[in-house]
């Protein structure tokens, strides 16, 4: 199994897939210099599995990477976030 995840900007979300096939997604928007992260989705197959924590991580690595502010409108995000106190600098 190898989970992969990629930033598709024209779509407006992180991806995340396992052996090819899309597994979860979080959707965001842009606004400026700040991400508001909106939304994260798991496939029902693949729940329990951390892949909505590896979402997050790799899309508040990135933030960080492009220096933008988060904005985490959705909820599991935010809860990432409580739960990992180095990531509270780039909130908004």
């Amino acid at each position: 199994m190898v989970d992969v995840v990629t930033n598709n900007e024209t779509d407006n979300r992180y991806e995340l897939r396992v052996d090819g096939r899309l597994a979860g997604q979080l959707a965001y928007r842009l606004i400026g210099d700040v991400i508001a992260l909106v939304h994260t989705e798991v496939d029902e197959a693949y729940a329990g599995q951390g892949l909505g924590a590896q979402l997050a991580k790799f899309a508040l690595d990135d933030a960080q990477a492009r220096g933008r502010k988060v904005s985490p409108l959705c909820p599991f995000v935010a809860k990432y976030i409580d739960k990992h106190p180095e990531y509270r600098v780039t909130v908004r």
